[in-house]
C-alpha cells in the first residue's frame, strides 16, 4: 500500500495535488456595454435540469457585471483556443480595458445579453439564479441555462461512436494547478447493470 500524506488543512490544499476541470470562458457585460471574457476551471452543472455554475469572486469584474446584468454567458473554448483564453486572464490597462478581450474573436449571444467565443465547441446563455457568497472571499455564482448551442461536429448522435466523437473534436480541460490537457481518448464508464441516473 502506498504511504499517505496527512495534509495540513490550516491552508488551501489545491496546490498539493492535480484535479481536472474544464476551462471555460465567461462573457459579461461591462457597465458601459464593454464585453468582458474571463477563463474560470471552478465549473459545472448544476444538477440535472438546465442550470451551471462558476466560483467567482466579489473582487472580479466578473461577478460584478454578472449580479449588475442578471446574466452571463459560458464559452468552451477547443484545444486551439488555449492560449486566446489564457491571455483572457491577464490585467486591465490603466483606464480599465481588457485589451485581451480582442485576442479572441466573438459572436454575439441571442437570447441574452453579452458575447460568446466565436469557433468554441459549446455555448451556454444564462440568466443569473443567485449568488452564494461565503466561501472565503469567493461565491457561487449559478445561473439558469436559457440557451445552449453546440458545433455539429460535437453533438453526440445515437448513430455515432462517442469514442470517434471525442477523437474528433478533443476537449479542453484545466489540469490545476497550472497545467493543461486535450482530452481526445476516452472510455465507457462501467456501471453496474441495475445503475439508473
Amino acid at each position: 500500500m502506498p504511504s499517505i500524506v496527512e495534509l495540513d488543512t490550516r491552508s488551501p490544499i489545491w496546490s498539493r495535488f492535480f484535479t481536472v476541470a474544464p476551462l471555460i470562458v465567461v462573457g459579461t457585460l461591462e457597465v458601459d456595454g464593454a464585453v468582458d471574457l474571463a477563463p474560470k476551471h471552478m465549473a459545472m452543472p448544476l444538477g440535472w435540469q438546465n442550470y451551471f455554475c462558476f466560483v467567482c469572486s466579489p473582487r472580479h469584474a466578473t461577478q460584478r457585471n454578472a449580479e449588475a446584468r442578471g446574466q452571463f454567458t459560458v464559452s468552451f473554448p477547443r484545444p486551439d483556443q488555449l492560449v486566446q483564453s489564457s491571455l483572457l486572464a491577464s490585467g486591465r490597462a490603466p483606464d480599465g480595458a481588457k485589451p485581451a478581450v480582442a485576442s479572441l474573436p466573438t459572436m454575439p449571444a441571442r437570447v441574452v445579453e453579452g458575447a460568446l467565443v466565436r469557433d468554441a465547441y459549446l455555448w451556454l446563455e444564462c440568466a443569473l439564479e443567485r449568488v452564494v457568497d461565503g466561501f472565503g472571499e469567493n461565491s457561487l455564482i449559478v445561473g439558469k441555462i436559457v440557451a445552449a448551442s453546440v458545433d455539429e461536429r460535437a453533438l453526440r448522435a445515437s448513430e455515432a461512436d462517442d469514442a470517434d466523437l471525442m477523437s474528433a473534436m478533443p476537449l479542453l480541460a484545466y489540469v490545476s494547478p497550472r497545467r493543461f490537457a486535450e482530452i481526445s481518448e476516452t472510455f465507457s464508464f462501467p456501471f453496474p447493470a441495475d445503475f439508473r441516473l
